[in-house]
């Protein structure tokens, strides 16, 4: 992404916010619908299945859920996310969802024009995030259901469409309108800047309290968002001389593309940033040799194009697909589909309990038991170790690479193989504890598992073992924000440390993160960022007497 320099940014008046979201996939969107001043309360009409749950709720029910004590709601709930908050709001939203019940909502949402929160949510593109970039064939994870936001019924936004009570799955392509439509729908537009791309987020010193901005306009683009009188809002002057100066403002940088790829720099600065940019910025790498190479791919897409492109057929020498999660397996899918010969590796054990696969019920998802079984069934040891060549070939580099990769490293006693073809199936072959060490010029990929090294020559590779979130705009990439800070910001291994009930980052006051940077990566739980996100700023603005008084914000 290109860099403005700073002295073409705007300095006069850049416009002053409560919140500035960064991303606009379902994170972003949800949390602008309840920064809009709709609120939830306990529908009087159900009952939730959760006896204890339902006394609570009947206890507040003249409130809504967002100034209620959510950690007190939230107490004793168990589900599939490791965020109470986000348990909590699934169950309110999918009562037993996890028992294979389909109880509606025990939830009614109500306006309060009085409750609203100036905002804006920047994204790269039009409202959906990473669905933009999703193979539109392919069927979500979760149900279609699953994958809706608060007030407006999935089912009711793509005709009706429904596969069957047991595979009620959806397309990207069907979930990426569906949210377009939902900020259409929920006249969120005014919140959302499209095209947008954040290069500098950054806290600034807090000065003395100004008069309010009168008449300033700084434009996003043609058809951006300005800004105007504050509403209520008091402007404040930025100091950065020291710290003493009574709190801080976030000023946030960045440019936006309009017509004829034009980049029109903006600034703009905000008493609180939410972080909502998700996880599929940068692919995970292996860090091997030759992964620079041509024919090494990071994406699932980069074979849909081979394919369309007839580069691959049944007579291709396989391709390679590297990893054991959803994406791989898609992969798989879409290989054997086109009757192109599989090699299938990763290093987990057939038997590893935290193989996503054993996680799935084979009634809602039969392709993917299907991929697993042929994991099984087709293995590389049934068919037999291939034969070796004289003479040792890069025996200890690839056990030094190796022993970075593997979870068990293996000591190398054997030589390379260079026939490794003749001994895979025809159509798929897996190679369960496995890594590979290395890609050559010549088309061959090296592996190491079961004490030997085996090359094979591919047609093409596939790395596919997850994605990493790039947080180049924050300081330090924002690192420093991690549970464990010394290392790289990562969705599974090491997400942003949150305050549990608030979503507040615990090592940055002002800054929250939510959905797969906090480790919740499917959206029937990133919803409950947006609760804890927008039940803290309602009751902090509210005890300030910041909330906007007018019904609308002055701001947009």
């Amino acid at each position: 992404m290109p860099l403005l320099e700073e002295t073409t940014l705007p300095q006069e008046h850049p416009p002053t916010l409560p919140v500035v979201v960064i991303g606009n996939g379902p994170s972003g969107i949800c949390l602008s619908y309840l920064l809009s001043g709709y609120k939830p309360y306990l529908d009087t009409g159900t009952v939730h299945p959760n006896p204890i749950l339902y006394r609570k709720l009947q206890e507040t029910k003249h409130l809504p859920i967002t100034e209620q004590d959510l950690e007190y709601l939230s107490e004793g709930l168990e589900g599939r996310s490791g965020n109470p908050v986000a348990v909590l709001f699934d169950s309110l939203l999918h009562p037993n969802a996890d028992f294979g019940y389909e109880f509606p909502p025990v939830l009614q949402w109500r306006r309060d024009k009085q409750q609203h929160i100036p905002h804006l949510v920047l994204g790269r593109a039009t409202p959906g995030g990473a669905w933009h970039a999703m193979e539109g064939s392919m069927l979500t994870i979760s149900l279609g259901i699953w994958m809706e936001l608060p007030g407006v019924n999935y089912r009711d936004l793509t005709s009706g469409k429904r596969r069957g009570s047991i595979n009620d799955r959806a397309t990207p392509e069907e979930i990426l309108s569906y949210y377009r439509n939902y900020v259409k729908l929920m006249g969120l537009q005014k919140n959302f800047v499209d095209n947008t791309y954040v290069t500098s987020v950054q806290k600034l010193c807090r000065g003395h309290e100004g008069k309010g901005l009168e008449n300033g306009h700084a434009e996003l683009g043609n058809g951006g968002v300005g800004y105007g009188e504050t509403g209520g809002f008091e402007g404040k002057g930025i100091e950065c001389k020291d710290s003493g100066g009574g709190g801080s403002l976030w000023e946030v940088r960045g440019y936006q593309r309009v017509q004829n790829d034009t980049h029109v720099p903006f600034c703009l600065f905000a008493e609180n940033i939410v972080l909502a940019t998700g996880a599929s910025d940068s692919p995970a790498r292996l860090g091997i040799e030759g992964e620079e190479l041509p024919f090494v791919f990071p994406s699932i897409s980069d074979l849909g194009l081979a394919i369309n492109q007839r580069k691959l057929d049944a007579n291709s020498d396989p391709i390679l697909i590297v990893g054991a999660g959803l994406s791989a397996a898609d992969a798989v899918l879409c290989a054997c589909n086109s009757n192109i010969p599989v090699m299938h590796v990763f290093r987990k054990n057939l038997d590893n309990p935290n193989l996503i696969f054993k996680q799935l019920p084979k009634t809602l998802y039969p392709e993917y038991h299907k991929v697993y079984h042929m994991m099984c069934s087709k293995t590389h040891d049934r068919m037999g170790a291939p034969s070796a060549v004289n003479g040792p070939q890069a025996v200890s580099v690839a056990s030094t690479v190796c022993a970075k990769m593997c979870p068990k490293p293996q000591h190398v006693t054997t030589n390379m193989a260079t026939n490794g073809s003749l001994s895979l199936f025809p159509d798929y072959t897996s190679f369960p504890e496995h890594c590979v060490v290395s890609f050559q010029p010549d088309m061959k990929c090296v592996l190491q598992g079961n004490n030997s090294l085996k090359a094979f020559k591919i047609s093409m590779a596939l790395v596919l073992i997850g994605t990493n979130p790039n947080l180049f705009f924050l300081k330090g990439q924002g690192q420093y924000l991690g549970l464990d800070p010394a290392k790289p910001i990562s969705c599974k291994q090491n997400p942003i440390d949150i305050e549990p009930y608030t979503f507040e980052c615990t090592k940055e006051p002002g800054l929250f993160a939510m959905g797969p940077l906090v480790g919740d990566n499917f959206v029937r739980f990133l919803k409950g960022g947006a609760l804890g996100i927008a039940s803290c700023l309602l009751k902090r603005l509210k005890k300030k007497g910041k909330l906007i008084r007018n019904g609308g914000s002055n701001f947009l």
